[in-house]
């Protein structure tokens, strides 16, 4: 059984690391959803840890969890992640147009591959889950999201480059 006193000394050692990996993991999240994620993860661990124990590295196992729900809140919000292809003002000529319109996002999904585009279109303008998508593609949820990563890659590479007219 793990004691109060236990849970504690486990909390302040790794309260701070893990503040601040949330923080790096959220990127443009707001300090509400810092202090949400970790709050969630510790009431996570203090469950687990009662019925199982400590892991055997317990900063590693709340990195685990609070990258889980991080991009669990980014998967429920699809327009926040086309957000995320904008690109950062500083980056921006004055002839660049606003990466918001949709116009322009359009004249970029039709410069990738044409999957690509598409599994961009089904997740973030039909909100398609990972798992639909998954289940019509024939592949793993996890498929889905690393095809996912390297389709807004893509993406932002080609905006960018309409914008620098490169």
């Amino acid at each position: 059984m793990i004691s109060e006193e236990e849970l504690l000394t486990v909390y302040r050692d790794t309260i701070r690391p893990l503040y601040v990996f949330v923080a790096r993991r959220a990127r443009s999240g707001s300090r509400a959803l810092v202090e949400d994620v970790v709050q969630e993860t510790y009431l996570r661990a203090v469950r687990h840890w009662r019925r199982n124990g400590f892991p055997h590295n317990p900063l590693a196992w709340l990195q685990t969890v609070a990258a889980n729900l991080v991009a669990s809140h980014y998967r429920r919000r699809p327009t926040e992640s086309l957000e995320q292809l904008d690109v950062d003002p500083a980056d921006r000529s004055a002839k660049s147009l606003d990466a918001c319109d949709t116009g322009f996002i359009r004249k970029g999904l039709s410069g990738i591959e044409n999957d690509q585009a598409r599994l961009l279109e089904a997740f973030h303008v039909e909100e398609k889950s990972t798992r639909e998508i998954a289940g019509e593609l024939g592949i793993s949820e996890r498929a889905v999201e690393g095809r996912l990563r390297r389709a807004r890659l893509a993406l932002r590479h080609r905006l960018l480059r309409l914008i620098t007219g490169g």
